[in-house]
């Protein structure tokens, strides 16, 4: 008996020893594993998922109270959070840095946010980190090494699927998302920017300048900012009374080299447009390209309107009208929520969408005739 008692708790502890390094469970509680020893080891949300037969987040979803978790597992999970001691980190032991998480940093506005991020780190005295994990990354322990690296609080660009932010959960890191890119639960904070709003303005002021057939290059379907700049465009059409054309929207990555071969294509059909409105500047700088290509001068032979308004796109000949998306605004203010939530206070409100507004510049004009 004493051998077989003996044998188990080993195996117990290879387990814990295992998670803990995977988690960076040094800041756990040490507490009894209840088999009447005095030997004490840190418990990791790790090894209850592994003990439980679950994943991470499912544990995480119990020990926060979240819905999703049938009812015997929660309760197998509790059983287990009870016997063990499993209790809850603090926000002790966490570095004084804001770490922000690009998916990809290629793009010119990462710029203007990191901006934002480095002008409220600096007020408070605060570090920042920036990491670039990929889109589809493939090594998950990337993200495990944030986690570990227990930051003040992370700030993710576009995305924060449920097991990442189930993993910042259980160690008690506050986190935000900036401009996220699809649609999040209630009790996730981020901030964003009128898209809808903004690409309505665009259409608005092309319809007002006697456009008629104005057409729009959109990014990924998939993309939330992209799908409500889209149906900002679709609502003013509709209130100009003019139709949506199915062959005058198309769908490109947000890339100047897409919008380019999107714009090419637009300017072949047989009855072209005499307007672009374009979902980032970069596709409205490709739209620029290919103009020029087809002899056509903007703006008197074509009308371009971008979205986001980064600082290039004053310089370029002629000068971009475009939706200022604020985007170092939008930065600031998700530092701020990030930094007061990591002091353990409430969040003012969950989510903040910041508003966007039209620059009009030289690129834009009354159609021919």
């Amino acid at each position: 008996m004493d051998a077989h008692v003996h044998e188990t708790r080993e195996g117990r502890t290879a387990l814990a020893d295992d998670a803990d390094e995977a988690t960076g469970a040094a800041d756990r509680p040490a507490v009894s594993d209840g088999a009447g020893d005095d030997t004490s080891r840190p418990v990791t949300i790790a090894f209850i998922a592994e003990s439980a037969g679950v994943s991470v987040p499912t544990v995480s979803k119990v020990i926060n109270g979240k819905s999703g978790v049938s009812a015997d597992t929660r309760a197998r999970v509790e059983e287990l959070v009870n016997r063990y001691g499993y209790r809850k980190p603090s926000g002790a032991g966490r570095s004084n840095v804001v770490e922000l998480v690009f998916r990809e940093l290629k793009h010119m506005w990462a710029v203007e946010i990191i901006r934002g991020v480095e002008r409220v780190a600096r007020q408070h005295r605060v570090g920042v980190m920036v990491s670039e994990f990929g889109l589809h990354d493939t090594d998950p322990l990337t993200w495990d090494d944030t986690v570990s690296r227990r930051p003040n609080c992370v700030l993710s660009v576009a995305q924060l699927s449920e097991a990442e932010r189930e993993q910042l959960r259980a160690k008690g890191i506050p986190f935000v998302v900036v401009d996220p890119a699809t649609e999040l639960p209630d009790d996730v904070p981020f901030v964003g920017a009128t898209n809808w709003s903004g690409g309505r303005a665009a259409t608005r002021h092309l319809t007002q300048l006697g456009h008629r057939r104005i057409a729009m290059i959109s990014g990924p379907p998939d993309q939330l900012y992209c799908s409500a700049r889209l149906d900002g465009y679709r609502s003013a059409l509709g209130s100009a009374g003019l139709p949506v054309e199915p062959e005058l929207i198309v769908y490109a990555p947000l890339t100047s080299a897409d919008g380019y071969e999107a714009a090419r294509s637009l300017l072949e059909l047989p009855q072209r447009p005499t307007a672009v409105f374009a979902a980032n500047d970069l596709q409205a700088l490709g739209v620029y390209q290919a103009a020029r290509e087809a002899g056509l001068r903007i703006p008197d032979d074509l009308s371009v309107v971008g979205f986001d308004d980064l600082p290039v796109v004053a310089w370029v000949d002629p000068p971009l009208t475009t939706v200022h998306q604020p985007l170092t605004e939008m930065a600031v203010a998700a530092t701020e929520l990030a930094l007061t939530l990591g002091r353990g206070e409430p969040a003012p409100q969950a989510g903040l969408e910041i508003a966007t507004t039209l620059t009009v510049r030289s690129s834009t004009a009354p159609p021919k005739g």
